[in-house]
């Protein structure tokens, strides 16, 4: 970079801190211990003017009064326009469901792309990264139902929290363009609801927006739509006593002559109780689908904020206090569409009766759709009841009755090609691998109570603190060192230190995430070198033959794991082309969501305090995560109980179907052991595991890997 880069650039890499001089050298010494680089770039002074030079000249020479006025001050003509009542969109079924039958426009709706399903997108993100998602993106056992919120437990170094977060957003386009000012107080209305949904209390929450508007030039009709949204959404604050605490730089959304829609989004944030969250996923047949709207004057077409105030905090109460069972909120798409939604997760159907194409398609944004037992819970908030859900896997609605599995597919078409969730690649399924009961009967050279757990640390692991939290709560003592490599003297040092880590230990651990960016060409190798060092490996050598030590890698961990050879042949060796090796999913991309994991063998330490046949839901999130082999070495890996896991289907089964094996792996293998199980690597994370996380998933979460590794030693 020049110096007017330098000077003026943004950069997500680089942070400025204000330091004591007395502190700088010691503020060095502890960026260093992270690997981080920390220089020195400039020096306050009292001289009034900022000052840079670059290689000898001069390129900012500012005086500090210049700066304090924000630079020139500008000023534009606004001119807010009146929106037409006809064209309201917040109340109008749209165009593309006029005159259809119900039925008919029930699964178009779903197709339409502001409704349709997003989950190949959203799952290229990590949503269990941090050990503290209260609630998975996708919800139900088919991870199907799209959550109203974010909700995550703060997160701690050591110890466990009830204390959660809750973040949601608002914002219908078609609702803006109709006018600027209803979108941004409904963007409002519809964040608070969201919060609402999952339990968290709308009125403590804080907000922060995010605008976006066409490029406005000198045109006051252009600049009254900034003016128009930025009212509403101070009008919103002050009446439902919601402050902004933030927002977002605004953009200009124009080219040539396309504009984008006038845009306030508006995020909303709340302190909540991890175990008291709800889900939008109904939870049964047999339950009352109400509709609770959003309180408004007919004649302004805003809300009643008294007694929205009122509807947000009972629902929230009501969430909390599990007489709502679930509850969506209304958005684009209308009330058929959070129906549909909600069903999806686990297959739930829902029989829909006295409702018309208004009620059910235009986007009420900031009502509430609510599964309950019994209406009485409700009293004293205006509601209707739309249907009932059922166990028959239909939708019913205007005297036809549509499967649960036609409108999943109607609903996430729409973006496949775009967004996959599909993959043609076969998936070898062969041998069949049968459970295996024997456990080893091994014990170690050396006891210890609270064994040592060495967790390196390398540029790109994210999973360190996970991972020390979980062998923390089963009784060990575990001891992270981040891995230096900033020059050849670090190197050096980071290598000796990985010896004595070793050598120390009793465990050692190779954490997620994604080592050296997952580069070049693949995941592991930055690890796998590291290890490969002559005093490192005969470290491992030691802590594996001399004391019977054991070694554990999860994720990006197996990755390196299996490329030096320690799965499966409890070795650091050189690998062959035909060994087993882990490469990228079917899908070509990055995967984030919970799977279904068998325990296929218990002869491993690691899986003493399992039975071969249970089965667990756990958190995985990797793009390269295919287990490949040919079918005799799986043959000879299965007999010799080195296989551990397994991903399987709802029943139980192992499955080459990507919508349980997401990655594709042979024989649905999650993970694999050592000869004498004492190396375990494995695809799924689970040191995430924690109290009332992935709640809205079903299943068992807890391995209690770290359990049986830690007692192992006692």
């Amino acid at each position: 970079l020049d110096g007017t880069e330098l000077a003026i650039s943004e950069s997500q890499e680089r942070m400025a801190v204000v330091l004591d001089p007395a502190d700088v050298k010691q503020f060095a010494a502890l960026a260093s211990e992270e690997n981080l680089e920390a220089t020195p770039v400039a020096v306050v002074t009292d001289k009034g003017r900022l000052h840079m030079d670059w290689r000898g000249d001069t390129v900012v020479d500012l005086s500090r009064d210049f700066l304090n006025t924000n630079g020139v001050t500008g000023r534009a003509k606004a001119v807010i326009a009146a929106p037409d009542p006809a064209k309201n969109y917040r109340v109008a079924v749209p165009a593309a469901l006029r005159d259809m039958p119900l039925a008919e426009a029930f699964l178009e709706n779903l197709r339409r792309l502001e409704v349709c399903g997003q989950k190949g997108l959203v799952e290229r993100f990590d949503a269990s990264i941090g050990a503290s998602s209260v609630l998975m993106p996708f919800a139900g056992a088919l991870q199907l139902s799209p959550e109203e919120a974010m909700v995550a437990k703060i997160p701690l170094e050591h110890g466990e929290t009830d204390t959660a977060t809750a973040m949601s957003y608002g914002y219908i386009p078609g609702v803006s363009c109709f006018s600027p000012f209803h979108g941004a107080v409904l963007a409002v209305m519809e964040s608070l609801a969201k919060l609402a949904a999952v339990g968290a209390d709308p009125a403590n929450a804080r907000l922060t927006f995010q605008e976006y508007f066409e490029r406005l030039h000198d045109d006051p009709a252009r600049w009254g739509k900034p003016a128009a949204a930025l009212l509403g959404a101070f009008y919103a604050q002050k009446e439902m006593g919601v402050p902004s605490i933030g927002g977002k730089d605004s953009m200009s959304g124009s080219f040539n002559d396309l504009d984008v829609p006038p845009t306030l989004v508006s995020f909303a944030l709340a302190m909540t109780k991890a175990s008291v969250t709800g889900t939008a996923c109904f939870q049964k047949p047999g339950s009352k689908i109400v509709l609770l709207p959003l309180p408004m004057h007919s004649e302004t077409e805003l809300p009643v904020f008294e007694s929205a105030r009122f509807l947000n905090s009972t629902i929230a109460r009501l969430v909390r206090e599990k007489k709502i069972l679930s509850c969506g909120v209304v958005k684009e798409g209308g009330a058929a569409a959070v129906i549909a939604k909600m069903g999806f997760g686990n297959s739930i159907g829902a029989e829909i009766v006295a409702a018309g194409p208004s009620t059910l398609f235009a986007p009420l944004a900031g009502s509430f759709v609510a599964e309950v037992e019994d209406t009485s819970v409700l009293a004293g908030l205006n509601h209707t009841v739309l249907g009932f859900t059922t166990d028959d896997g239909l939708f019913k609605i205007g005297g036809k009755s549509i499967p649960v599995e036609e409108a999943i597919e109607a609903w996430l078409s729409k973006l496949e090609p775009i967004f996959p969730l599909r993959s043609d690649a076969a998936v070898q399924m062969e041998p069949e691998i049968p459970l295996y009961d024997r456990s080893s009967r091994r014990s170690p050279a050396i006891k210890a109570a609270r064994p040592r757990v060495f967790i390196p640390v390398f540029p790109g692991t994210n999973c360190e603190v996970d991972t020390a939290r979980a062998f923390e709560r089963a009784g060990a003592e575990p001891e992270i060192l981040v891995v230096k490599n900033l020059t050849a003297a670090d190197i050096e040092e980071t290598v000796l230190r990985i010896a004595q880590g070793v050598d120390k230990a009793q465990i050692v651990m190779f954490p997620g995430g994604f080592s050296g960016g997952d580069e070049p060409d693949g995941s592991g190798k930055f690890i796998a070198t590291a290890f490969r060092a002559k005093r490192v490996r005969e470290a491992v050598g030691r802590l594996l033959n001399d004391r019977d030590g054991l070694m554990l890698g999860v994720c990006n961990g197996f990755q390196a794991l299996i490329k030096l050879g320690l799965v499966p042949y409890g070795e650091i060796r050189d690998i062959k082309p035909e060994d087993p090796t882990l490469t990228f999913n079917t899908l070509g991309r990055h995967i984030s969501r919970m799977v279904y994991t068998r325990v296929v063998s218990s002869k491993s330490p690691w899986l003493s305090l399992c039975t071969p046949g249970n089965i667990h839901a756990v958190p995985i999130s990797h793009g390269e995560g295919r287990f490949m082999a040919d079918p005799e070495t799986v043959r000879q890996l299965a007999e010799n109980g080195q296989i551990a896991f397994q991903y399987v289907d709802l029943e139980g089964n192992p499955t080459g179907d990507i919508a349980w094996n997401p990655n594709g792996s042979a024989c649905a293998i999650e993970g694999i052991t050592s000869p004498d199980g004492r190396v375990l690597g494995k695809m799924a994370h689970s040191e995430r595991r924690c109290d009332n996380c992935y709640g809205n998933v079903p299943g068992e979460k807890d391995q209690k890997l770290f359990e049986a590794g830690v007692r192992y030693f006692r």
